[in-house]
């Protein structure tokens, strides 16, 4: 089963085959968590996301009209749940949180410092650094699963580094090299 297409997998998955909705559940779990945690800053929050966005992805399954954009569907879907989770997570809390937080507070000072760097990000940059970095997808992959192309992922990449760059050495790391 491993080496069919996505868009089979969603074809055969819509029509109420089990077995390729668990094998896209498998092929889109991390990135969903890395997109989720880039929104909420937290894995088990993002795998909370991750478990809603599957589940309305199984039942909104048969309605997706083009299933080689899976991924990015899906992508979406996930980045709604989290999104949502976050807003829920602020009411309750009565106050806003960043992004990333998952590092306890006596974690280093370098390890801070990237959090704050990494809060300074836009979200579809955390997204493609955490899809990369945190995930470890290739380019090819992170395509697939945002529905943008390599060279788009290249340029937010380049961005988030430079950004990330930018902000440390105003922190005081005069050695950044990302």
């Amino acid at each position: 089963m491993e080496n069919r297409p996505d868009n089979v997998l969603v074809e055969q998955a819509a029509r109420g085959d089990g077995d390729s909705f668990t094998e896209l559940c498998h092929r889109y779990y991390g990135p969903m968590v890395a997109i989720g945690h880039a929104i909420l800053g937290d894995r088990h929050l993002a795998e909370d996301a991750v478990q809603e966005a599957f589940a309305k992805a199984a039942v909104h399954l048969p309605r997706l009209r083009k299933p080689e954009q899976f991924g990015s569907w899906l992508a979406t879907i996930c980045r709604n749940e989290a999104r949502s989770l976050a807003r829920t997570r602020r009411v309750s809390c009565g106050h806003g949180e960043s992004p990333v937080q998952e590092t306890p507070a006596s974690a280093d000072e370098t390890s801070e410092a990237v959090k704050a760097a990494l809060n300074q990000l836009p979200a579809e940059a955390r997204e493609v650094i955490f899809l990369r970095f945190y995930d470890g997808l290739s380019y090819d992959r992170i395509s697939a699963v945002l529905g943008i192309s390599e060279q788009a992922i290249n340029g937010r990449l380049r961005r988030a580094k430079r950004k990330l760059a930018e902000h440390l050495r105003r922190c005081g790391f005069d050695e950044v090299d990302l």
